[in-house]
């Protein structure tokens, strides 16, 4: 049975993500890709895996599996990180060993992935350097971003069978990652943005994203009328005086997309908040580092 979520409100079926569970593994998949058969997505939570600590039980990252448990070896957090990804991956159905996995440094970076790189990050070493984003039209490699906060933006071609999945944090947001995304897939797919869809992962939503002045100005001086429309709103004063701002950085992936020729009604928004979540899903600002990473996963079959 689902737990006790906070969703967002909202009219539109193709932003109620759907949550499942097998085998004590709990994740969410994204309707506007679950019509399409020839996809498998899902996004994971905290609850499934064998870690321990902060990080929560299912916490996908190697790095922040080391951070959190300074009392294990390497080779013991490396054991939690594969057995944390062989139940997701049995749970949600697509092979471990053909994962490619991200290096995400808050680039506009995206690699074209060839068949050599199934398994990168997961069962071999990370072999890429700055890279955000991939895109394969290779069936059977399941293409992976970790996040906690941070979107994840997971797009597809049923045209051209083609797929593609971003981490676009603020920085990424601003280069404008998505937007590159989706030009690419027309490069090296042909594919037309107006067949594409794409679904935006959990991630924080505009009340629990509270920036400072220097970031609000680089959203306002990228989006037209940022602060009219919403994506950029005033926030709080502290003790000290300095104004705080909120970014909805979910609509403004939502932008970055529509800026490249992709139709609103083939883009889902989250209507889950990772932050507003935070003992299901995994946030950086609520735990205030102190946590793991969740992955969106999406795969070609």
């Amino acid at each position: 049975m689902e737990k006790d979520y906070i969703r967002k409100n909202t009219s539109r079926p193709i932003d109620r993500l759907t949550y499942h569970c097998k085998d004590g593994v709990e994740w969410f998949s994204f309707p506007i890709l679950d019509q399409y058969r020839f996809l498998v997505n899902g996004f994971s939570t905290r609850t499934g895996g064998v870690s321990t600590g902060d990080g929560g039980t299912m916490n996908l990252s190697l790095a922040r599996e080391v951070a959190m448990n300074m009392n294990l070896t390497e080779e013991q957090c490396r054991a939690n990180f594969l057995e944390n990804h062989q139940r997701l991956s049995q749970a949600v159905g697509y092979p471990m060993e053909s994962v490619v996995l991200a290096n995400q440094t808050h680039t506009d970076n995206i690699r074209v992935l060839q068949e050599i790189d199934r398994g990168n990050g997961i069962i071999r070493p990370n072999e890429f350097q700055d890279v955000d984003g991939m895109m394969t039209d290779i069936t059977g490699q399941a293409l992976m971003n970790v996040s906690a906060d941070c979107v994840v933006i997971l797009l597809a071609d049923p045209v051209h069978q083609a797929i593609a999945s971003v981490h676009s944090g603020w920085k990424g947001t601003i280069k404008g990652i998505g937007t590159k995304a989706v030009r690419m897939m027309h490069e090296v797919y042909g594919a037309d943005p107006a067949d594409l869809v794409a679904a935006i992962a959990p991630s924080i939503c505009v009340d629990c994203f509270e920036v400072s002045r220097d970031v609000a100005e680089k959203f306002q001086e990228k989006y037209d009328h940022a602060t009219e429309r919403g994506l950029v709103r005033p926030g709080r004063l502290t003790e000290d005086g300095e104004q705080k701002y909120h970014v909805d950085l979910q609509h403004a992936c939502m932008e970055n997309l529509l800026m490249a020729g992709m139709k609103e009604e083939n883009i889902s928004l989250p209507d889950l908040c990772t932050s507003c979540n935070a003992e299901h899903l995994f946030s950086h600002r609520a735990s205030h580092g102190r946590r793991g990473n969740s992955a969106a996963i999406l795969m070609l079959i």
